[in-house]
């Protein structure tokens, strides 16, 4: 199910007063990650660094995430981030379809 929305930013605060003003006080508020959950869904930033900021990406939540990869990689995708851990046992990896639409899969510490 997607569940989370991820949007690189190149200016994370000035990002983050703006959907403040939508959503309210952000639940997670970090340099590296800004986030809010509403209900079951979480909508973040994260700075995107060197890398294009191209916009929402949405996330995949999985119980399996390298059986994930496995089958997007398998059915003619590609593997454009490896599985990491991004803090307390979290995995999140990016992969794309055959035609290069990216999305993410996360896996939740167990």
């Amino acid at each position: 199910m997607f569940r989370t929305v991820l949007t690189r930013v190149q200016d994370l605060d000035a990002a983050k007063a703006t959907w403040t003003a939508l959503l309210g006080a952000p639940t997670n508020d970090s340099p590296y990650y800004v986030g809010w959950t509403l209900g079951d869904h979480e909508v973040g930033l994260t700075p995107a660094g060197d890398q294009p900021a191209t916009g929402p990406t949405p996330y995949w939540h999985t119980d399996d995430i390298a059986a994930a990869v496995a089958a997007v990689t398998g059915a003619g995708g590609t593997q454009e981030q490896a599985p990491q851990d991004v803090g307390g046992g979290r995995l999140v990896a990016l992969v794309a379809d055959g035609e290069g639409n990216q999305f993410g899969l996360i896996q939740d510490a167990t």
